[in-house]
């Protein structure tokens, strides 16, 4: 779906959502009422239209009631209550996806799973642990503290940990650590009927397994259009013996892409490796204070021992200067660190304060590395050509981009050129082996992209895969396909 077209479709069917569609059937509400008690379902119009969008361009869609789960049996209750009663059903985590995921365009019940937050079977020596919904990355973390081990997938915002396995979530550290799918051991998820399944098996942990198809990747990246994730088996990793981060500065874009292509070729193992072009440094460095030049940049991150890491420094230091950069500062204490990253992860809003009152919105293509140089430079004459505001930032280890477009919506002319410059690049992305999505996810905005990058008998095994999962058509309907 085009980007404008899905803006004003979404926005119509959000104001119908409020207006006129029918009323949940009463003993629906109250058999729900039954289960979560009053509390645990609400039909204000305040909740519903909070629930009814997440961060991104897509105009609000609000649910017919929200309902918050307690514990997994109540959630099966609910589920199959639902479903008999033939309601469309939507989780919702913490509302930070990017691509109206959470969006109730057809109504229906929202079930919000922050509720959900328990941390269990945690394993040391197994290096696993199995988290509910309502756990974000941030609060595993600080459980983690002291038992030597960490969940390095970060998205940038503390997003729910289930949510992200539910998008395929992945960001600054994927390029070491990779991104949600090979972290996921296992998943409890109910089914739109009620019944539960374990993706895996209940309890099991292992690394690999070639039992049987792999249900744990289907889900990944599911977006909510199959089930419920209310328990995700996570596999941890050893936080490293010391890290050391740097900002680099190049003459150009084409320079600092064509060192990070380099710095994997070299095999150094870089953890983070991170793109910021002229514009999105500049705006980076005024949000965040920090005293950056207005020029290419990359963010880079190592990890390791404090003897692999003096190796590894002089490498990557050989590697910037060959393509005519420098290093700023190595930043090894880290309050610098920290500092350095919150400007990265604050980028979306160092974005936004280039054209205050305008709207953003986020592309997210992926090229093969060796694509990476000629795509990033022929999207910015793209963008230059369009008279777009487009800073880029991008994950461009693992060949992931965004630009962050931001724009006036209510201005016809300018809503039309960020529609066209969207779809010329994901169709370049597609051109050039890549993906129209890397780790935001298809939700409402890509479906049509989706139906060329995947053809029609992609297409059509994945739409039997939904029939043969949820036939009536109940879980997060209108997203992905």
């Amino acid at each position: 779906m085009a980007l404008r077209h899905a803006l004003r479709l979404v926005g119509a069917v959000g104001r119908r959502g409020c207006c006129s569609r029918p009323p949940l059937p009463p003993d629906l509400l109250r058999a729900l009422r039954s289960v979560a008690g009053d509390p645990g379902v609400s039909v204000a119009e305040s909740v519903r239209r909070q629930h009814g969008h997440d961060e991104s361009m897509h105009r609000c869609a609000p649910p017919d009631a929200v309902v918050w789960p307690r514990d997994v049996e109540q959630l099966q209750e609910m589920a199959a209550l639902c479903h008999r009663h033939r309601v469309p059903m939507v989780p919702f985590g913490t509302g930070t996806g990017l691509e109206g995921g959470v969006n109730a365009v057809q109504g229906g019940v929202c079930f919000n799973l922050s509720h959900m937050a328990a941390i269990s079977e945690l394993s040391v020596e197994d290096f696993s642990v199995a988290v509910e919904p309502g756990v974000t990355r941030k609060a595993l973390n600080a459980h983690l503290r002291g038992t030597g081990l960490w969940f390095p997938v970060d998205p940038g915002a503390d997003a729910s940990l289930c949510g992200m396995a539910a998008t395929g979530a992945s960001g600054t550290n994927a390029v070491r650590y990779g991104t949600m799918r090979p972290n996921v051991l296992n998943l409890r998820v109910v089914l739109p009927d009620g019944s539960l399944l374990h993706t895996a098996g209940p309890g099991r942990s292992a690394r690999k397994s070639a039992a049987g198809y792999d249900l744990t990747s289907l889900f990944v990246g599911s977006e909510g259009t199959l089930g419920f994730l209310t328990q995700a088996t996570l596999r941890l990793h050893p936080l490293p013996e010391a890290v050391v981060s740097a900002a680099c500065t190049f003459p150009s874009v084409r320079d600092a892409v064509g060192c990070t292509v380099q710095v994997l070729q070299a095999a150094v193992p870089v953890a983070r490796i991170e793109l910021l072009d002229e514009v999105m440094a500049g705006a980076c460095s005024r949000y965040s204070r920090l005293e950056l030049p207005e020029v290419a940049m990359l963010f880079l991150e190592l990890h390791g021992s404090q003897r692999s890491l003096a190796e590894q420094q002089q490498q990557a230091e050989e590697l910037v200067q060959l393509h005519g950069g420098s290093v700023l500062s190595w930043a090894q204490a880290p309050e610098e660190r920290e500092q350095l990253w919150a400007a990265r992860h604050s980028a979306w809003f160092a974005a936004l304060a280039l054209r205050p009152g305008c709207q953003g919105y986020s592309t997210d293509v992926c090229v093969p590395i060796s694509r990476l140089p000629d795509v990033v430079l022929d999207t910015q004459r793209d963008l230059r050509d369009s008279g777009l505001t487009g800073p880029m930032v991008g994950h461009v280890g693992d060949g992931n981009f965004h630009c962050i477009l931001v724009f006036h919506a209510d201005d016809p002319d300018e809503a039309q050129r960020v529609h066209d410059f969207t779809e010329r690049l994901g169709r370049r992305a597609l051109a050039a082996g890549g993906t129209c999505t890397g780790e935001h996810g298809v939700g409402l905005g890509k479906r049509a992209l989706l139906r060329e990058e995947r053809g029609a008998v992609g297409l059509a095994a994945m739409r039997r895969i939904k029939d043969a999962l949820d036939p009536l058509h109940l879980m997060n309907p209108g997203k992905v396909l």
